[in-house]
């Protein structure tokens, strides 16, 4: 479907205006994007999943891309990052949502399941690992705390943004182009849109999502909770930042039941590296 085929929204959430991108009537899908994207990541999916069975929805996070950009790192905190979305599903006339979490998505994707199960129909998650996961797997795996070590960088006042930004943000485009399997995965014109979704101020609020789940922690307790909706993991084996061991993690998680379809010929985007295949898994759990 081509871009300007897309229906682009805007919704009041949780005191910030939201951009969205949308497609079918049925019942609401949710997808969450990643760091450093937007709702672009899900160019593949929308088309495939919306129609009259189901409603997709695919914002832009807070700080991110057309949606606004709140200064300080205690607004990226993220119990508000899942207020946003909970305001959003409201916003749209439901009480109950599909929530698709990619990457950062993931964890907010995760964190909304564990603390709102009333208002999680099903979840999906595309490589992205609870944060109590993520921080058990850096304590005990070097290989882990070895992918993770960006996570330090990015803790440091501006210095993480004057390097992604530097020479027209060719850092970011770099980090890009090289992280998935597939080295032509993103086009000169997909990296152009990227940067003009993540330029200063955005930049900023991306990392501070980074900056405040350390400053500011979510509580133990509940990220010790247990999703209880139906779940489905799709994770690509080849990612360089997230390792596949952080699957093992998921029974600990989930009591809804699950499923993890792992993807041996993906990386890190992998609903972007292999579409079809992660559309037919999303659309089999969904239907």
């Amino acid at each position: 479907m081509p871009e300007n085929e897309l229906k682009h929204e805007y919704i009041e959430t949780n005191g910030i205006k939201m951009h969205y991108v949308t497609k079918g009537s049925g019942k609401l899908v949710v997808l969450l994007h990643g760091y450093p994207e937007f709702w672009y990541s899900w160019r593949h999916q929308i088309p495939a999943i919306g129609s009259d069975k189901f409603k997709v929805v695919a914002p832009d996070l807070r700080g991110y891309g057309k949606t606004d950009k709140p200064e300080g790192v205690e607004n990226y905190k993220l119990s508000i990052l899942v207020q946003d979305i909970l305001g959003l599903i409201k916003g749209l006339g439901e009480e109950k949502a599909v929530i698709v979490g990619h990457d950062w998505g993931g964890s907010i994707a995760w964190y909304f399941a564990q603390t709102l199960p009333e208002h999680t129909e099903k979840l999906i998650i595309i490589n992205g690992p609870p944060i109590l996961a993520l921080q058990k797997e850096i304590a005990s795996n070097p290989e882990q705390r070895k992918r993770s070590t960006y996570i330090v960088f990015f803790q440091q006042k501006d210095v993480p943004e004057q390097k992604l930004s530097a020479n027209n943000y060719s850092e970011l485009k770099s980090r890009l182009k090289n992280h998935p399997v597939k080295k032509d995965l993103f086009s000169e014109e997909d990296l152009e849109k990227y940067v003009e979704a993540l330029k200063l101020p955005a930049l900023s609020c991306a990392l501070n999502y980074y900056r405040a789940v350390v400053r500011f922690p979510p509580g133990k307790k509940e990220t010790e909770l247990k999703v209880k909706s139906p779940t489905l993991v799709i994770w690509g084996e080849q990612d360089k930042a997230l390792g596949k061991e952080l699957t093992k993690y998921i029974p600990d998680f989930v009591e809804g039941g699950y499923k993890i379809q792992y993807v041996p010929t993906a990386g890190h985007f992998v609903q972007q590296e292999e579409p079809e295949l992660v559309n037919k898994h999303i659309l089999e759990f969904l239907c």
